[in-house]
C-alpha cells in the first residue's frame, strides 16, 4: 500500500543507437559543474539514414565514466558509437549567433544520457554491459490487467567482456550498423 507522501512518475525513454560527439564539462554560473555530451542518433531507412541530434547531460556515474572514457577517442576523430538510453526529453529554443543561419531561431533536443548498453570505436566493441537482474524494477509490476500483452521478452544480455570479441559476435549486429559504418 502507497502512502499519501509517496509520488509516482512516468518514464519516458528514447533508446537508440548513435555517435558521441563534443564530450564536455559545463560549467553554468548557478548550480554544479556537470558532463555533458551530444549523439547523433540514427534514423529511419537504413538505406537512407537520418540523424537526430541530442545534446544530452550524462547522469549516473556509470554513465559518467564510461563517456569519460571516449573522450580521447572523441578527440582523435574516431568513430564512437553507442547504445543508449535517454530520458526527461525536453526542447530548447536559441538564436544562432554565427554562420549563415546568424540571427534565426534554432531547437535543440535536449535530454539526460541515463545508460549506454556498449560501445564500439572505429567498428570494435570497447564495452558490453552486464545484464542486471530484472526484479529491480517495480515499475513492471503495475501495469493494469487490462492492457494488452506485452510483446515477449528477448533473451537477456551477455555480461561484459574485455575489447577482444568473437568475430562472430561482431557480425551480430552488423546489419544494424552497415550504415553507421557509412559514416
Amino acid at each position: 500500500m502507497t502512502t499519501p507522501t509517496e509520488k509516482s512518475y512516468f518514464d519516458l525513454h528514447i533508446t537508440g543507437l548513435g555517435y558521441l560527439n563534443r564530450i564536455r564539462e559545463v560549467k553554468p554560473k548557478k548550480g554544479d559543474a556537470f558532463l555533458a555530451c551530444d549523439i547523433a542518433a540514427l534514423n529511419g531507412p537504413s538505406d537512407d539514414v537520418s540523424y537526430v541530434r541530442f545534446d544530452t547531460r550524462v547522469s549516473g556515474s556509470e554513465a559518467q565514466h564510461l563517456v569519460r572514457r571516449c573522450i580521447d577517442a572523441v578527440e582523435a576523430e574516431k568513430k564512437v558509437m553507442i547504445g543508449f538510453r535517454l530520458g526527461d526529453l525536453w526542447t530548447d529554443t536559441f538564436t544562432y549567433s554565427k554562420g549563415k543561419r546568424a540571427g534565426e531561431q534554432g531547437v535543440s533536443l535536449k535530454a539526460r544520457l541515463l545508460f549506454i548498453s556498449w560501445i564500439k570505436v572505429d567498428g570494435k566493441l570497447v564495452y558490453k554491459a552486464e545484464s542486471k537482474p530484472a526484479d529491480g524494477d517495480e515499475r513492471d509490476t503495475e501495469v493494469p490487467a487490462t492492457s494488452t500483452p506485452a510483446e515477449p521478452q528477448a533473451a537477456a544480455p551477455e555480461p561484459s567482456r574485455p575489447v577482444a570479441v568473437a568475430d562472430d559476435e561482431a557480425a551480430a549486429d552488423a546489419s544494424a550498423l552497415a550504415v553507421a559504418e557509412s559514416f
